[in-house]
């Protein structure tokens, strides 16, 4: 192991290579006992009063050995963002995000050391893995967006619903499992003659499937976003950096702007895409915030959404 770098200032204090030398003779014994976390206290004080990222990479290497993953990462990440990045550490990184599905940050570690050093034997063998997991993972993910679009394209008539809520889906033009998850309880219930029993007569029949009401506008993160269909329509009444401008803009009451927070309404679009029904459904928003939305809207070109 290098010594280089030892009496590095370290956090304001000079280094002292003969400690160092100490507390590393120790962690080698301990390790050589199988006595890892003894190894791994001594690596930490040798790291106290030592620059040298050969240190740092042997305490990485313990720590991801002891089950201690997510502070591996960090002095990995740390000795691999250097000027000079340590070889060993950017496989060991690499390693680590395959594991953990991170297939193209692990691809991009492995060619900085295959660009530098074209014939490495680690690097080269893992860049394989990863590439055929990064190519499985594709397979994957196109495999179940595929059965997904085949479920969500199942027509609303195929499922044992009343004639009452078959027709009042149908009048919605709610005409698929996919459409009926981009509605919400609100606008259900704000239709003429659609009423609570059919609400939970198509609640339960979602629930049996492991599906719910306004699923469909929701991205994986949680966050509501604006269905395809209606973000195009608004894109043809008018330009998209008005659906883009901020909620702020719009200069709304305290009230109004703690509804639209509620709903995560980011933006003017996301605003335009909502219906009265949902709006009213959130605790203290009354007519006057209605009122005053609409007309704010009004100016910028745009609607609440209505259902046909």
């Amino acid at each position: 192991m290098t010594t280089s770098g030892l009496d590095t200032v370290i956090g304001g204090k000079a280094g002292n290579p003969d400690a160092v030398k100490k507390h590393l003779a120790e962690a080698a014994r301990l390790e050589k006992s199988r006595d890892r976390y003894g190894a791994i206290v001594e690596l930490r004080a040798a790291r106290e009063i030592s620059g040298d990222p050969n240190v740092t990479f042997k305490l990485a290497y313990l720590l991801d050995l002891a089950g201690e993953e997510n502070e591996a990462v960090a002095l990995y990440t740390e000795i691999t963002s250097a000027k000079r990045p340590h070889m060993n550490a950017l496989v060991n990184l690499a390693v680590i995000c395959e594991d953990r599905g991170e297939f193209l940050r692990a691809e991009r570690l492995l060619t900085q050391v295959v660009d530098t050093d074209p014939n490495h034997p680690r690097a080269r063998l893992f860049m394989k893995d990863v590439q055929a997991s990064k190519f499985m993972q594709v397979t994957e993910t196109v495999s179940t967006i595929n059965a997904s679009n085949a479920i969500l394209d199942t027509p609303v008539t195929d499922f044992e619903l009343s004639v009452r809520a078959r027709n009042c889906l149908k009048k919605m033009q709610i005409r698929t499992l996919g459409d009926l998850l981009k509605i919400t309880e609100a606008e259900l219930l704000s239709y003429k003659n659609f009423g609570e029993q059919s609400l939970v007569e198509i609640k339960a029949m979602l629930q049996s499937k492991g599906l719910r009401l306004g699923q469909g506008l929701e991205s994986q993160g949680g966050r509501p976003s604006v269905r395809k269909d209606i973000l195009d329509e608004l894109k043809a009444l008018v330009p998209e950096t008005v659906l883009n401008k901020p909620i702020a803009a719009l200069e709304l009451s305290v009230r109004a702007r703690k509804a639209l927070q509620l709903l995560n309404i980011a933006t003017i679009g996301e605003l335009a895409s909502r219906t009265e029904a949902e709006l009213m459904g959130v605790k203290n928003f009354g007519a006057t915030s209605l009122v005053e939305i609409r007309e704010r809207l009004l100016t910028n070109g745009l609607t609440l959404r209505q259902l046909t």
